[in-house]
């Protein structure tokens, strides 16, 4: 099969090999799925770049990516024979294993394989997976939120993209922060109540203005220590925190204790690969209702060929994209 793959870490440009590797065999309880579409997450490049002085290898070669989609083409020892042929979106195919779904094939335990619905494309569906459930986490994690008001910090990225839609299919009202234009229009595609730019407009007061002082229920956050101050100016009493980054890998946030009890705020820090599977299943079965509602519409930035893998792990890297970033690779 072809594919892509990495011997060490470092720029994508000096270590990314294209070529051709051995076809993958599905083990006991596995499902081998032929690969239409991967999707590259900053997760992704970050393991391969060595971010925080990451530079040990896990295996000699490792194919990246975790979430891509495609049809199920053989099914191993214990897993029924019916789910060959079946569409499947993927999702954390390369955790703790070599390859990933940067390949023609990806062998992968049947329950991350999750079927795709009817009429959605392969597109769509690698870009569920770590966004998807990262923000279903994040804002299910203590149960429905209809009604709620909910803030999503950096509503131009891929989870929080995928926060605003699923807010939207819950019933919330979804203020989101944006940095650019480009961001803003993505947002308001979305669904997002009110968009604002952190750059050019005070966040706190538009979101008091907008909740009428009130502030909102439930705070997404992809810049946790940077944007503290303002998420506890924002929060109800007994609002939620629940963040899944702080932007820095050496970040050390401080607070001081007793405002922060008083306020009796909740934090949730939320990294998909420690997640319960109960909540990965969760995540599964209601993003896939929301896919079958017509209410979940990933964006999409640009599409690469498995051969220009080097290029789209760039322009992961490179901050200007809106959208996700994906590689075709059935011919």
């Amino acid at each position: 099969m072809k594919a892509v793959w990495y011997e060490k870490k470092g720029p994508a440009a000096a270590v990314l090999r294209h070529g051709d590797f051995p076809d993958p065999e599905p083990g006991p309880g596995e499902v081998r799925v032929k690969v239409h579409v991967s999707a590259v997450n900053p997760t992704d490049t970050k393991a391969r770049g060595g971010w925080g002085g990451n530079v040990e290898m896990a295996f000699a070669r490792i194919i990246p990516h975790q979430d891509g989609s495609g049809v199920i083409d053989r099914a191993g020892p214990g897993v029924s024979p019916a789910r060959v042929g079946e569409a499947v979106w993927l999702y954390e195919a390369q955790l703790g294993r070599a390859s990933g779904t940067a390949a023609e094939y990806v062998c992968v335990p049947s329950e991350n394989a999750v079927r795709l619905p009817d009429g959605v494309s392969f597109e769509t569906g690698a870009c569920l997976g770590v966004p998807a459930m990262t923000a279903h986490r994040c804002l299910f994690q203590d149960g429905g939120i209809q009604g709620q008001t909910v803030l999503v910090a950096g509503g131009g990225g891929a989870v929080g993209h995928a926060a605003i839609l699923l807010a939207k299919w819950a019933g919330a009202r979804v203020v989101t922060t944006v940095s650019r234009a480009e961001q803003e229009e993505t947002a308001r595609a979305a669904g997002a109540d009110l968009v604002v730019n952190r750059k050019s407009e005070d966040v706190a007061a538009r979101v008091k203005e907008f909740t009428r002082g009130a502030g909102v229920d439930r705070v997404i956050e992809v810049a946790f220590e940077a944007n503290l101050d303002l998420n506890r100016a924002v929060l109800k009493p007994n609002g939620v925190i629940s963040t899944y980054s702080s932007g820095l890998p050496d970040s050390a946030p401080r607070f001081v204790f007793s405002p922060v009890m008083r306020q009796g705020l909740t934090m949730h820090f939320v990294l998909v690969y420690v997640m319960p599977r109960e909540a990965h299943w969760a995540a599964a079965r209601e993003v896939n209702a929301a896919l079958e509602a017509g209410r979940y519409r990933p964006h999409v930035a640009r599409v690469f060929a498995l051969q220009e893998t080097v290029a789209a792990h760039e322009a992961q890297e490179s901050g200007n994209t809106v959208g996700k970033i994906l590689i075709a690779v059935a011919r």
